[in-house]
């Protein structure tokens, strides 16, 4: 299990506006704010387990979010793209990952492509594994 991840990013205070934003709906908010290293950690209640920092050039990546519904996916991808985000991809399902993956995408500022998604086990037929 990963205990957190980093993004790096290129303007500190526009993507800890962006992610306070775009996350709510996902739970999250700024937990830990540091100016001084213009870093800023994000939890969803349980864990402070996403963080952003600024660095002077970015390599893009890839950051998936797990969600509880899919009204959380859709909630998230409207707030994401209010907050300034680029469509990547509109919510629903992806049939070519999973039958249950129902997901939507986004690029951030900085070219980072970030993403919803809900596990819908009921659709594609199985129960949810056991943790």
């Amino acid at each position: 299990m990963i205990a957190h991840t980093g993004l790096n990013v290129t303007r500190y205070a526009r993507s800890k506006k962006f992610y306070a934003q775009s996350l709510k709906p996902l739970g999250y908010s700024v937990r830990m704010d540091l100016p001084k290293w213009k870093a800023a950690g994000f939890s969803d209640g349980k864990n402070l387990d996403f963080w952003i920092g600024e660095k002077k050039r970015v390599t893009p990546i890839h950051v998936a979010f797990e969600a509880k519904s899919k009204k959380l996916v859709d909630a998230w991808y409207k707030a994401a793209l209010k907050a300034g985000a680029k469509d990547n991809g509109a919510p629903g399902y992806r049939a070519d990952y999973w039958a249950g993956y129902y997901a939507a995408f986004v690029y951030d500022f900085d070219g980072n492509n970030i993403e919803a998604v809900y596990w819908n086990y009921a659709k594609a037929g199985e129960k949810k594994p056991r943790s």
